[in-house]
């Protein structure tokens, strides 16, 4: 029978931790299988909703990065209460044995499982001696710190573009839909394709970044960008939301398109100017920037 290797988890983010996994599953796996558990939503909004995490993307993307990363099969856990008070024992049972068919799991030396996180890798062992699985757990600490998607998530938050590609192994990118916006942009001569921020997902904090746009499923080069997190406090905006404007393509229809926003470096934090003129003159000021680090070779 060829390996079905498991790896179990969030994966919010698929960091740099998520990764190691990975490649000790592939590694084990050989020319067999890698088969990620995860669960969606995440466990705490059922057992704990006012410490659900903002996450850091949607199932799609998460299956998306898990698949790039090496992974050949997700099974995605819909996690309910019924799940989150099954014993140690129970969830081996019904999704290591039973969903994943595992004959070997990878999990982090921090794993926890069951009801109120009551196993451990420990537990795991010993649940492998009774359904056939062998269980190899790695060290997620990278440097000085642990990559976890809370870091990441902090990081992100703050604005700390440069630890988040750290975590993360990658930049991070924002997917949505682009929405009809104010349409004040083409006015000002800065027309931005503009995407609604989730309730339950993390983006950069309010600021002006240098990053670019890239359409998911089609090939050719992404498009650098200037891009505004925020509620457009010039205009005294309420809704928080990206505004992502393409460099060089002022004919570029978006609307309704689902689009990937990268964030490579944060240029500044939003402020309010005196004018509008004044406004103008920082946007143009802006974009040179993003121009810059959005087409130096190594952002490529």
């Amino acid at each position: 029978m060829s390996p079905r290797v498991a790896i179990i988890g969030v994966f919010d983010g698929v960091h740099r931790g998520h990764q190691a996994l990975i490649e000790q599953a592939r590694s084990l796996a050989g020319a067999g299988e890698v088969v990620a558990l995860t669960f969606d939503p995440h466990p705490l909004t059922v057992v704990n909703p006012d410490a659900a995490p903002l996450m850091l993307g949607g199932i799609d993307d998460r299956i998306e990065q898990l698949t790039t990363a090496g992974v050949d099969e997700v099974v995605v856990v819909n996690f309910t209460t019924a799940v989150s008070e099954q014993s140690p024992e129970e969830f081996a049972r019904e999704f290591v044995h039973g969903r994943a068919r595992a004959n070997a799991v990878v999990v982090g030396d921090n794993f926890r499982f069951g009801y109120r996180a009551l196993g451990d890798v420990h537990t795991l062992e010993e649940l492998g001696g009774t359904y056939g699985f062998s269980v190899h757990d790695v060290d997620l600490h990278g440097d000085t710190q642990t990559y976890s998607s809370t870091r990441a998530r902090e990081a992100l938050l703050s604005g700390d573009l440069s630890t988040v590609t750290q975590v993360l192994g990658r930049p991070f990118s924002y997917r949505g839909v682009v929405v009809h916006g104010d349409h004040r942009g083409r006015t000002l001569g800065v027309p931005t394709a503009n995407v609604t921020i989730a309730a339950d997902r993390a983006a950069p904090g309010d600021g002006v970044y240098a990053g670019r746009v890239r359409r998911p499923g089609t090939h050719g080069p992404p498009m650098t960008a200037a891009i505004s997190v925020g509620s457009n406090p010039q205009y005294a905006g309420t809704e928080r939301r990206i505004e992502a404007h393409v460099l060089d393509e002022e004919d570029l229809d978006l609307y309704d398109a689902e689009i990937d926003v990268e964030f490579l470096t944060r240029l500044r934090g939003q402020q309010v100017f005196d004018s509008e003129a004044a406004f103008i003159e920082q946007m143009q000021a802006d974009i040179r920037a993003a121009r810059a680090i959005g087409e130096a070779p190594e952002a490529s």
